[in-house]
C-alpha cells in the first residue's frame, strides 16, 4: 500500500496564509496540515508517500526535508504547470506511480479524526471512498449511493440540485484503490478523459465516468460522526481550529463563535436555547414560499414593524419596540439607564445572581446591587426580593422569570406584586420574560398586555422572540412599557430599518398560527418533565427544578464539568454548558446547564451521560 497527497494547489482563497506556501503548509492550532497527515500516515504500513507539488513546491520540499526519513519514504513529481491546471492534471502526473500499489489517494487540504486511517483500511472492499452525509456547510462533489453502498454517481457543482440533497453524501476526498482497479480501469480512462476534455478538470469526474459502467465496484463508507474539515477559506480554518483544539482550548473556542453552530458536521447543540416544537412545518412552508420576495425586498421601517408587532402580541403601539432580536434592545435600554447613572452618581441598579449576566455586563459594576440566593437550588420569591432591595435604594431592578440558569420561576401574581412595590418606591422594574411561555401556566402567564402595563408604568417587559418561538436565526425581540416616553427614546436608538424581512414577515403571519405556538408549547412541558425525570438517573447530576426550557444541574465529585463537557463533545459530538465559575454560583462546586430539546435528541443526551458515568 503507498499514499499518494495531491499538494500542487496555489489555495487563493485563503488570503495571506498560501502567499508564501501551499495550503498544506497551513497550520491548524499550531500544527501544519503536512505534519498532521504525514504523522497519521506515519503509523501505517506503506511502500511509500508521493506528494504532487507544484505552488511553492520548494518551501515544501525543504520543510519536510529529512524528518521523516525514518518512518516514511517519500518522493515528489512536480506539477509545473499548478496555475493553468486542476487536480486531474496533479493525478495523471503520478499515473505510473498509480499503477505501481494499492494506493491512498488523499488531498492535502484535509484535517481529520486518526480514525479515518484505520476504517478505510480496515474494510474489505478494494475500492472504497469515504463519504460524509451533506451538510449545508459542504461544498465540492457529491455522490448518491445505494442500498448496497455502491457510488451510483457522482454530483459536479453545476449538477447539484438542492431538492436531492436528502440523498447527497460528500466526499471525504480520502481514496482506497487496489492496483488492479488502478491499472485496468482508472488510469485508462484518466488518460483518455485528459486527451478529450483537458486539463482543467477534477480527477473525480473520471470516477463518474466509471460508475456509470456495469460493475464499477467502487464501494462508498460513511464516516458517521467521526471528526474532518476540507481547509479552502479563512473561515474553514476558523473552524477547523475549533474542531481539532486540544482540551485546554476546545471550549473557548466553541463558546466564543455565540452560534453558528450548523457550520460543524452533525453537532447537537445543547447549549443554546429554542422552542424544540416550534416553528410548525405549516408555518416554515408559509415562509418558504414567500423566500424570494422576502429575500430581494426591502423590509419596512420601525413605523410599520411597530405596528405588526402590536397585533402580534397585544400590546398598543406607542407602548412596543420590536429590535433585531432582544440583544439589540437589552443594549439601548442599558445604554438609556446608564444616562440616569450620569445624571446621578446614587443611581443603582438591583440584579439577581446567577443570572443572565447581558444586563449586568451592560452597566457600571460599582453600581449594582446584587442579590443571590442563600440556598443550594438557587431558588428566591418576590418576598425574597422585596425583604433584600427595600433598604437598598435602588432605581432600577432587573428580573429575569424565569431566571437563566436557574429556571427559578416567581407567578405571574407575584411578579405583579413586586410591580406594585416597585411602583410605591418609584423603582423601574425591568422583567424578561424570554422563557415565560416554557412555564407551566404557559398560555396566561405573560405580561404583555395594555391592562397590566397600564397598571404599572413604571415596568418593562423585555421578550426574546428567538427563545420560546425558536427562531433565533430571524433575530428578534420586543420592549414594551407604558412609559410612552421610554419607548420613544428606544425607538429613536435604534436603526429605522433594524428587522430583515424575514423577522417582519414572521410577525406578519404569527397570529394564523397562534394555536400550532400553544399546541408546541404544552408538548414542550410534558417533555421537559420527562426529560427532568431521565435526566436524575445520572448518577453525577443533581437535577435542580426548573420552569424554563433548560435544567441547572449540580456536578457531583469526583468529577467535574469541564471534563464531562469535553467527553460529551468529542466522544458524542454534543455541546453542553459549562457554568461553573458563573457569578453567584458557589465557586466551589460544579454546574452544567442543560437545554430541553426533542424526545429523540434528549434521549441520546442522558444516553450518552450515562456512557461517560460507566467509564
Amino acid at each position: 500500500m503507498q499514499a499518494i497527497i495531491l499538494a500542487a494547489g496555489m489555495g487563493r482563497r485563503l488570503g495571506e496564509y498560501t502567499k508564501d506556501n501551499t495550503k498544506c503548509m497551513v497550520p491548524v492550532n499550531g500544527v501544519r496540515l503536512i505534519d498532521r497527515l504525514l504523522h497519521q500516515l506515519s503509523n501505517l504500513e506503506l511502500s511509500r508517500v508521493v506528494i504532487v507539488v507544484g505552488y511553492q513546491a520548494e518551501n515544501l520540499k525543504s520543510y519536510i526535508g529529512t524528518r521523516y526519513a525514518d518512518q516514511l519514504t517519500i518522493e515528489y513529481v512536480e506539477n509545473p504547470v499548478y496555475d493553468k491546471t486542476n487536480n486531474i492534471y496533479s493525478l495523471w502526473l503520478a499515473k505510473e506511480r498509480l499503477q505501481e500499489d494499492d494506493t491512498l489517494l488523499i488531498e492535502s487540504d484535509l484535517i481529520f479524526s486518526d480514525r479515518l486511517f484505520p476504517m478505510i483500511l480496515e474494510n474489505p472492499y478494494p475500492n472504497l471512498a469515504l463519504v460524509a452525509k451533506y451538510e449545508s456547510w459542504m461544498d465540492g462533489t457529491m455522490v448518491r449511493i445505494d442500498t448496497d453502498n455502491n457510488i451510483v454517481n457522482f454530483i459536479p457543482k453545476q449538477a447539484f440540485d438542492y431538492n436531492h440533497v436528502d440523498s447527497y453524501y460528500k466526499t471525504v476526498n480520502i481514496y482506497k484503490f487496489s492496483k488492479e482497479f488502478l491499472k485496468n480501469s482508472y488510469v485508462p480512462f484518466l488518460d483518455a478523459y485528459t486527451k478529450a476534455v483537458g486539463d482543467n478538470e477534477y480527477y473525480e469526474n473520471v470516477l463518474r465516468i466509471i460508475t456509470l459502467l456495469d460493475n464499477s465496484n467502487l464501494k462508498a463508507l460513511d464516516i458517521g460522526r467521526e471528526r474532518w474539515y476540507e481547509i479552502d477559506d479563512k473561515q474553514d480554518l476558523d473552524i477547523a481550529e475549533a474542531l481539532f483544539a486540544d482540551d485546554q482550548d476546545v471550549l473557548r473556542k466553541y463558546y466564543g463563535r455565540f452560534g453558528g453552530f450548523w457550520r460543524f458536521p452533525q453537532m447537537l447543540d445543547y447549549c443554546y436555547l429554542v422552542n424544540p416544537y416550534f416553528p410548525s412545518k405549516r408555518l416554515k412552508d408559509e415562509l418558504r414560499s414567500n423566500f424570494d420576495t422576502l429575500l430581494t425586498e426591502y423590509p419596512s421601517g420601525m413605523k410599520v414593524n411597530t405596528l405588526i408587532a402590536s397585533k402580534s402580541f397585544g400590546v398598543s403601539e406607542p407602548y412596543i419596540v420590536p429590535g433585531n432580536g432582544a440583544a439589540e434592545l437589552i443594549k439601548v435600554l442599558m445604554e438609556d439607564i446608564t444616562k440616569f447613572k450620569v445624571q446621578s452618581s446614587k443611581f443603582k441598579v438591583g440584579f439577581i445572581r446567577p443570572t443572565f449576566e447581558e444586563y449586568p455586563n451592560r452597566y457600571d459594576k460599582d453600581s449594582q446591587v446584587t442579590f443571590v440566593p442563600d440556598n443550594e437550588d438557587y431558588r428566591y420569591t418576590a418576598d425574597d426580593l422585596m425583604t433584600f432591595f427595600a433598604d437598598k435604594d435602588i432605581q432600577t431592578l432587573m428580573l429575569i422569570n424565569p431566571d437563566n440558569p436557574t429556571g427559578n420561576f416567581i407567578p405571574k401574581t407575584d411578579v405583579l406584586r413586586l410591580a406594585a412595590w416597585c411602583e410605591e418606591r418609584n423603582i423601574r422594574l425591568v422583567v424578561d420574560e424570554s422563557f415565560v411561555d416554557f412555564s407551566k401556566d404557559y398560555a396566561t402567564n405573560s405580561l404583555l398586555s395594555d391592562a397590566i402595563l397600564e397598571t404599572y408604568p413604571h415596568m418593562a417587559v423585555m421578550k426574546s422572540i428567538s427563545k420560546s418561538y425558536g427562531v433565533p436565526g430571524l433575530r428578534l425581540g420586543i420592549l414594551a412599557s407604558a412609559d410612552k416616553e421610554l419607548i420613544a427614546r428606544i425607538k429613536k436608538e435604534v436603526s429605522i430599518w433594524n428587522l430583515n424581512s424575514f423577522a417582519e414577515f414572521f410577525m406578519q403571519i404569527y397570529n394564523k398560527h397562534e394555536k400550532d405556538y400553544l399546541k408546541a408549547c404544552e408538548k414542550f412541558v410534558a417533555e421537559r418533565d420527562a426529560f427532568e425525570r431521565r435526566l436524575r438517573t445520572v448518577p453525577f447530576f443533581r437535577v435542580m427544578p426548573s420552569q424554563a426550557n433548560y435544567f441547572l444541574c449540580e456536578v457531583l465529585p469526583p468529577s467535574t464539568a469541564k471534563e464531562i463537557v469535553i467527553y460529551m463533545l468529542r466522544q458524542h459530538n454534543i455541546l453542553t454548558r459549562d457554568c461553573s465559575g458563573k457569578p453567584g454560583l458557589d465557586p466551589k462546586k460544579q454546574y452544567m446547564r442543560i437545554a430541553v430539546r426533542n424526545h429523540e435528541d434528549n434521549t441520546r443526551l442522558v444516553d450518552a451521560l450515562l456512557q461517560f458515568s460507566c467509564r
